[in-house]
């Protein structure tokens, strides 16, 4: 009877050692297994905010905005995400309401370029619109964007008849401190940049100006050519007058060319005429 109970006991501590054995080694799986069963963190989503003061009107450039990052599920509804094809898609357009510096884009904060009565909405209550044609020299080499503010400079040549050299050629600026609303078609439409900027050279540019400043515009086109001046965000104290610039005022070699050389008086005795010139 003693024997069997030693048999049986043996049996027992050889059973719990194999036990605790397997359970040591079971071990450093479990940790493993239970990251793996754990629940994977919520994907992030990222929408548009305003990277500073966004004033009503505004044009929008792309540093007018910033990426926002939010767990999924929790950005504000109708925000703009922040894709390539949402940033193409309001380059250039207008922001509706003022945006502080932060606050998310909402879909109905921007009226796009592509959007019906998107130009009229660009103007200022009793403004106009108004195209001016360049090229590459007079439009500031497709540097101008919609929401510059530029002057427009009259370069004219004067009748032979009336003007000597020094005063032939005249440069005046007729428009100052005018906005830019459209580069083009294209840039009007929210083409991508480098549609209106990579070798590209834009063809118009639509101005904002008074109805008065639209006649003289007008004007101004059929007298001469007219060049793009890109004024300054702080453009400093407005022009007082307009002033006229001929070759006599940029090249003083000219302008003394044109002075005469004395006065001529022509002296005639009978048949016989001479010239006399004092000087």
């Amino acid at each position: 009877m003693s024997l069997r109970i030693l048999v049986v006991a043996m049996f027992l501590l050889t059973a719990t050692g194999l036990g605790l054995i397997a359970y040591q080694a079971a071990m450093p799986d479990r940790p493993a297994r239970l990251a793996e069963q754990a629940p994977a963190p919520a994907p992030e989503a990222h929408y548009l905010t305003a990277a500073r003061n966004l004033p009503a009107g505004t044009l929008a450039r792309d540093a007018d905005f910033a990426a926002h990052g939010a767990a999924a599920g929790t950005a504000p509804p109708d925000a703009i995400p922040d894709t390539p094809e949402a940033r193409a898609g309001i380059r250039g357009a207008l922001i509706r309401r003022y945006l502080e510096a932060g606050a998310p884009v909402l879909q109905d904060d921007v009226l796009r370029p592509r959007d019906r009565g998107f130009l009229a909405a660009v103007l200022a209550p009793g403004m106009r619109a108004i195209a001016v044609g360049v090229d590459a020299v007079t439009g500031v080499a497709g540097l101008i964007w919609p929401g510059d503010r530029v002057d427009v400079i009259l370069t004219q040549e004067m009748d032979r008849e009336n003007a000597g050299p020094a005063h032939r050629v005249v440069s005046e600026t007729v428009l100052s401190d005018i906005r830019v609303i459209a580069v083009d078609q294209d840039i009007v439409q929210g083409a991508a940049p480098d549609a209106g900027a990579a070798g590209k050279v834009a063809r118009t540019v639509t101005l904002e100006v008074s109805p008065g400043q639209a006649e003289k515009a007008t004007v101004a086109q059929r007298l001469g050519q007219l060049s793009l001046a890109i004024v300054p965000l702080s453009a400093g104290p407005a022009r007082t007058g307009i002033a006229t610039v001929s070759g006599a005022d940029v090249s003083p070699a000219l302008s003394r060319a044109e002075q005469p050389a004395g006065t001529r008086v022509q002296v005639i005795e009978g048949g016989k005429r001479n010239e006399v010139t004092f000087r």
